[in-house]
């Protein structure tokens, strides 16, 4: 997870490698889909390299959620019910780090004595346990399943 700094504000930031993988869970996640989705279709409707996909795709098949299948006919499909894969546990797999700060990165003069490290990871757990009350399936509700149905309708129509 990186850390920008806008006007003075400190912005957590999810790597890419978690957006692309919330993107694909959430794109696999429509249920009226009648073949597995091809790589290719999810990096031309997100605009995202092929082999930056290739790479979390198989990320989440190791985890599990998705099952991967080559071939004419083949591609990726959902492995788990969206009911049961929570947010958190997504992007705790996701993230190569979930420390807002790396007390080992360099030279600190407040190592022995500092009371940020400790507020910083009970803040991160606090927002892990937030992001726990939700899964693949309240992300897509609504407004954003309607977008999903129209990017796999309109793929199909031009492309599929």
């Amino acid at each position: 997870m990186g850390t920008a700094t806008t006007a003075g504000r400190l912005i957590m930031k999810l790597t890419q490698f978690t957006d692309f993988g919330l993107r694909i869970l959430m794109y696999l996640s429509y249920e009226s889909r009648q073949q597995p989705v091809k790589i290719i279709e999810m990096a031309e409707q997100f605009n995202i390299p092929r082999n930056h996909l290739i790479k979390v795709v198989n990320k989440l098949a190791k985890l599990g959620w998705v099952h991967t299948s080559r071939g004419r006919y083949g591609g990726v499909t959902l492995a788990i019910a969206p009911e049961e894969l929570k947010i958190g546990q997504v992007v705790g797999e996701l993230e190569e780090s979930l420390q807002l700060i790396d007390c080992s990165a360099g030279p600190c003069a407040f190592t022995l004595n500092c009371g940020v490290k400790s507020i910083l990871d009970r803040a991160m757990l606090q927002f892990m346990h937030e992001l726990n009350q939700y899964t693949l399936a309240d992300v897509v509700q609504g407004k954003t399943r309607q977008q999903i149905k129209t990017m796999h309708l309109s793929y199909i129509a031009t492309d599929g």
